[in-house]
């Protein structure tokens, strides 16, 4: 299991723990982000979710680009340094489109919030969407995601997160329904 572990001046770091960071991605990353994107499409078709990314090109790359140069992706790092997961995060007020409107449901409230998307991870280790999801609710204290019908995987690790199901949205790109997870303070 990954941690994160903070070392005080003078610590020092235990040599059994594996340790996860977070950091903004470089366009130089972009080769090994559309290796993870790879390995995910064909791990959810595996898994009973042949649909969400179906497209061999989703999420493109120039999508991902676009995330990077805006300073709104990011990538895990595992202890030896190598990228292991990525993912889309940012946070403010009404900072998503495809979120103004739910069927089926209610967001908690209006307040600013986190948003994740487009998590994946090469599978090298377990934990990895776990530390991703918690340290985006780490940075907000309110965060919200959604994923297909479809993606047991996801809707069973977000229950375990303490994300609560709120309804269904509608992705504006291909009107599709989604189910909209969120995480707030209690």
């Amino acid at each position: 299991m990954w941690r994160s572990l903070l070392l005080l001046p003078g610590s020092k770091e235990r040599k059994s723990e594996k340790i996860m960071k977070i950091r903004k991605t470089t366009e130089k990353d972009l080769s090994r982000l559309m290796e993870i994107y790879d390995y995910a499409r064909k791990f959810m078709a595996d898994h009973g979710n042949p649909h969400q990314w179906a497209a061999a090109c989703w999420p493109p790359e120039q999508l991902i680009l676009d995330d990077i140069r805006a300073g709104k992706s990011y990538v895990c790092v595992n202890d030896d340094g190598r990228v292991v997961g990525t993912f889309f995060y940012d946070y403010g007020h009404d900072i998503d489109p495809d979120y103004r409107t739910m069927e089926d449901g209610a967001w908690h409230d209006d307040s600013s919030f986190g948003v994740i998307h487009r998590i994946a991870a090469d599978g090298s280790e377990k934990g990895i969407g776990t530390f991703c999801l918690n340290w985006a609710y780490e940075q907000s204290g309110h965060l919200k995601i959604d994923t297909h019908e479809d993606n047991i995987v996801m809707q069973n690790l977000l229950s375990e997160l303490g994300f609560e199901k709120r309804g269904v949205i509608r992705i504006r790109r291909n009107n599709e329904p989604r189910l909209a997870y969120e995480k707030y303070p209690v």
